[in-house]
């Protein structure tokens, strides 16, 4: 289900792929940008670490794609992720996030994505029933519940935040 005005074809990918899972979800867009976690939260009226940060990173060796799906209050610990993902990894720059996730920095979800990522989750994303993540622009947020979010994104869930 989503508001007006009507979505982007960015946002519309998001929203036709949740659909076709069978998620109960909501997609918002606002006048006002949801780029960083506290705008997001601003924006929607929650505590931010009910806010997910879609963070891209790059295997150096395979140049495969890491999805860091993080709470809104939380940095990454890049040195958990590498080890999790058994390699060293590196931040992806704006070129590589958009040929591989199909999205712009500041709007990426943690779905539909043009190749799938390897994906983990925060675990302190598991607190929440809901959590908000961004649906394909910066202007745009889904509601998802944090169930739906472990499934459909087959991540594991993981001690990835920087302490």
């Amino acid at each position: 289900m989503s508001e007006s005005p009507p979505l982007k074809a960015s946002s519309r990918r998001v929203d036709e792929a949740l659909a076709a899972l069978g998620v109960d979800y909501e997609i918002r867009n606002h006048e006002s940008s949801a780029r960083s976690a506290e705008e997001a939260a601003a924006t929607v009226g929650c505590p931010v670490g009910q806010i997910v940060k879609s963070l891209i990173f790059r295997g150096t060796e395979s140049d495969r794609t890491v999805l860091a799906v993080a709470s809104g209050g939380n940095r990454v610990n890049e040195k958990a992720l590498a080890a999790l993902l058994g390699e060293k990894i590196q931040r992806a720059d704006a070129d590589f996030v958009r040929r591989q996730t199909g999205y712009a920095i500041g709007g990426v979800p943690p779905l539909a994505h043009v190749h799938e990522p390897v994906v983990f989750i925060d675990r302190d994303l598991m607190a929440y029933d809901t959590v908000w993540a961004a649906a394909g622009t910066p202007n745009s947020v889904v509601r998802l519940k944090t169930a739906d979010l472990e499934r459909i994104t087959a991540g594991q869930i993981a001690d990835i935040k920087k302490l």
